[in-house]
């Protein structure tokens, strides 16, 4: 899958009130560092390696074999809502070596994608379990890899995915697209936290 590139270089605005963090989780090659760069107004912050020999006996390459850099730490992104508010994205690393991160990253999350390859479902497992453990509110985008079509209702039911979690269809290089499931995501956390005595919701603004 080609990863997305960003030529923005959008600075850091000095008014900024207000930074709403949103993790981008799934397992090893799913997307998550194409995602975050997609959608980012800024040139994104990653932490990429070269994947070498010396780490096929540690990180299970069989199933993404023409996958060459992995993240080691996070990715970082930005988007502007208004002039007081922002988007942080994360993108946490997928390898099973590097999951002791999450939690760290989940502390202060407005909310979380869980990004899914159809063709490797058991590899979401872990980031749904971790998300449900931690109380953090995420919806389910599946990727497109264009391998074989499922059903919402074949990938609810072998993810055992609660009916109230929104389920999207997604290209992680296309912009378009990722804004898309981000707009899904802080609906669902505005409709979560619905009530009287709810947080105050997000600026009522489309991402640019």
């Amino acid at each position: 899958m080609d990863s997305a590139t960003s030529d923005a270089r959008t600075p850091l605005g000095a008014s900024a009130a207000n930074g709403f963090k949103i993790v981008v989780v799934g397992g090893f090659g799913v997307g998550k560092t194409t995602l975050v760069r997609s959608v980012s107004e800024i040139r994104p912050l990653n932490t990429e390696e070269t994947m070498t020999q010396a780490g096929a006996d540690v990180d299970d390459v069989r199933e993404v074999r023409g996958k060459s850099a992995t993240t080691v730490a996070f990715d970082f992104g930005r988007i502007t809502l208004d002039a007081r508010n922002v988007l942080y994205l994360f993108g946490a690393p997928g390898q099973e070596r590097f999951w002791f991160l999450w939690d760290r990253l989940f502390s202060g999350t407005l909310g979380a994608v869980v990004l899914v390859d159809t063709r490797r479902i058991d590899d979401s497992w872990y980031a749904i379990d971790r998300l449900e453990r931690h109380g953090t509110p995420f919806i389910v985008a599946c990727n497109d890899f264009g391998g074989p079509v499922h059903t919402p209702a074949d990938v609810r039911h072998a993810l055992d995915l609660d009916p109230h979690i929104p389920l999207v269809d997604c290209d992680a290089r296309a912009r378009e697209s990722g804004k898309q499931v981000l707009i899904q995501l802080v609906q669902h956390v505005k409709n979560r936290y619905a009530g009287p005595s709810a947080p105050a919701a997000l600026p009522r603004q489309e991402f640019v």
